[in-house]
């Protein structure tokens, strides 16, 4: 059966299940999709993995961050050593940490979880000119694809991405407001919490790199001009993960944004991304409106790292098991008069 058959011979066995009608919410219709998308009418999820991409931005001489950009290649080192939030969430919910670093400043030692496919240290300046070439960008793409082709050649059955970057909501602002034409007030959010003078500061460079934007530009040229080397590649695991047929969960603003131009990219994509949660940044709400997609939590983070995709990876098990529960039928159990 293909996608659309499975889809309604699973909502059929879900009337059936031991239940009252639609009584497990909007995971009775995350479960009819994961059996869709694994071709089966009782879907099985293994193994989760998230990577989580890595870049330095050059924006942050504007003065959009709360941190410095050393902290880029500082938290990366936290995340192989194992002292991260993702990587606390990730051993409580069957997940692979996978780091993979296509443009942190500086070098970073070698490690069984670190793919080094650095594009360059660090994008140029958005607010000035282009952040990246089109040449970039494509390899950033191409870097994200071999991470999660790792990933999944290692066992994943749920693949999700996260990031590190300071400066980079500032690039998901600017990458997000270029493809759903939205302003920058309605996408631009304090990030790792800067003041009023930041946030002004951030509107005013994300509106100076849409400036430079021309009508018929395609989305990877848009995203050379105003995105993050970490944006392209989060945009090439979940073309890779769509292709080889996973579940691909979504994280907060910047995943999402990367998430973005992997739909323009590719549309059918749609089909396969599940929104692990509601960040705080006001964009993410624009985003996901524009996919059509309910997040599974709202707990008001605003960490990045993959934290609330991983977060969200036991809620999609545990509705993939709805649909082994049994029918009236099995059970032998009387329905409604």
């Amino acid at each position: 059966m293909d996608y659309r058959e499975t889809l309604q011979a699973a909502w059929r066995r879900m009337e059936r299940l031991t239940k009252p009608p639609r009584s497990l919410g909007h995971l009775e219709e995350v479960a009819v999709r994961l059996a869709a998308i694994q071709g089966r009418l009782k879907p099985e999820l293994g193994l989760g993995a998230v990577v989580v991409a890595a870049a330095d931005h050059g924006v942050v001489a504007e003065g959009v961050s709360a941190y410095p950009q050393e902290v880029t290649r500082q938290m990366v080192l936290n995340f192989l050593r194992g002292g991260a939030a993702i990587n606390q969430f990730a051993r409580v919910a069957e997940c692979e940490v996978y780091v993979l670093d296509v443009g942190v400043k500086g070098e970073l030692p070698q490690h069984p979880r670190l793919l080094s496919r650095k594009v360059r240290e660090g994008t140029d300046n958005l607010a000035q000119g282009p952040a990246m070439s089109l040449e970039e960008a494509e390899r950033a793409l191409q870097a994200g694809r071999e991470a999660a082709r790792q990933a999944i050649a290692q066992g994943a059955t749920l693949l999700a991405a996260g990031d590190m970057g300071i400066g980079n909501t500032t690039a998901a602002a600017a990458l997000t407001a270029a493809l759903l034409g939205l302003p920058p007030e309605a996408v631009v959010g304090r990030g790792t919490g800067v003041g009023e003078e930041g946030l002004r500061r951030k509107r005013e460079a994300v509106a100076r790199a849409l400036a430079r934007l021309r009508p018929g530009m395609g989305p990877l040229e848009v995203a050379a001009q105003v995105g993050g080397l970490e944006l392209l590649a989060i945009a090439g695991i979940y073309l890779e993960g769509y292709e080889a047929g996973l579940p691909l969960v979504l994280d907060g603003f910047p995943v999402t944004s990367g998430a973005l131009l992997a739909w323009r990219l590719a549309p059918g994509i749609r089909e396969h991304l599940f929104a692990g949660h509601l960040s705080r940044e006001p964009g993410h709400r624009r985003q996901l409106e524009a996919m059509d997609l309910k997040p599974l939590l709202d707990l008001d983070l605003a960490l990045g790292e993959g934290t609330g995709a991983v977060l969200a990876m036991p809620l999609l098990r545990a509705a993939a098991r709805i649909l082994h529960m049994a029918t009236f039928e099995e059970a032998g159990v009387s329905d409604r008069p």
